[in-house]
């Protein structure tokens, strides 16, 4: 195999994030829902024989060292292999979201990297070497929508019922560690139960007042843009939050306006350098099956 064209790498969103306790070494305990959409960045991998890895921009020139060429080295020295890669990325996911962009790079970079080499690691030896290079590229490896524990790591697949998004992200981007070391950072006191969750309880998901995000509070007050937007999207669609820990935030689309993919039909008159875009949500990740279990 020379090359792999035109490979997905989605975003996600937490429909809701909760912060449910602190490891000793300073990671926060989280809960939260990730759920797919249909926004992504593509990628190209072209082989090179010369095991040199080069990464080439479309669009937004990424940092030197981003962390689909940090996985790209990482399964490349833990494999042993002695084969290289050209990598094509066409961004279109917004920096510093809040929606897993980079991590979903990384995740999709480590299967397409996996076939492109013949190298037929299962998927919980990409798994864990997903997981040292960031708590979120597991969910992206994983191939379903996720409600998720730990520091991001803890994955219980689950189903979604079919849903459409407004997302807003504003140009800021707000640091993680920010966030984290606020003092406006809230707790929530209960712990959801696996077993009970209602993953199946299409009404329940679909609900306005279902968990909220605990990092929201923070956000807010690093970055006014973040309640504008929110403001945006809750009053043309009755219900807002934002994802991760931002600055991009979305709301859940019912009925007609749920048919219309144009932004512009509910991005009208945002700020310039404000992203807008119609999602919805995916059955499954589209690499889902790349790697066996």
């Amino acid at each position: 195999m020379r090359a792999i064209y035109d490979v997905p790498a989605p975003a996600k969103l937490n429909l809701f994030l909760h912060v449910v306790g602190k490891r000793p070494d300073g990671y926060h305990l989280l809960q939260s829902i990730f759920a797919l959409i249909d926004w992504a960045d593509t990628l190209h991998f072209e082989r090179r024989d010369d095991g040199a890895l080069h990464r080439h921009d479309s669009g937004d020139t990424l940092p030197p060292d981003d962390l689909c060429l940090r996985a790209a080295r990482a399964l490349q020295a833990q494999s042993g292999c002695t084969i290289g890669a050209d990598i094509h990325i066409e961004k279109r996911l917004p920096a510093g979201a809040g929606m897993g962009g980079g991590s979903s790079d990384a995740a999709s970079t480590l299967l397409a990297l996996n076939r492109l080499w013949g190298l037929n690691w299962p998927l919980s030896k990409l798994l864990s070497l997903g997981l040292s290079l960031g708590a979120d590229v597991p969910f992206f490896l994983g191939g379903t929508h996720a409600f998720v524990e730990g520091i991001g790591e803890v994955l219980h697949p689950i189903s979604l019922p079919e849903q459409r998004y407004a997302v807003v992200k504003p140009p800021q981007s707000i640091a993680t560690k920010e966030i984290f070391s606020s003092p406006l950072l809230a707790r929530s006191n209960s712990v959801a139960i696996v077993a009970g969750f209602p993953a199946h309880n299409s009404s329940e998901l679909q609900g306005k007042n279902f968990g909220r995000n605990d990092l929201q509070p923070a956000a807010e007050a690093l970055c006014p843009e973040v309640v504008q937007a929110l403001q945006i999207l809750q009053s043309k669609f009755g219900n807002s939050r934002m994802t991760g820990s931002g600055s991009a935030v979305f709301a859940r689309v019912d009925g007609k306006e749920g048919t219309d993919r144009q932004p512009m039909t509910f991005a009208e008159g945002l700020p310039s350098g404000w992203v807008a875009r119609m999602c919805r949500s995916l059955k499954v990740h589209p690499l889902r099956g790349w790697a066996d279990n």
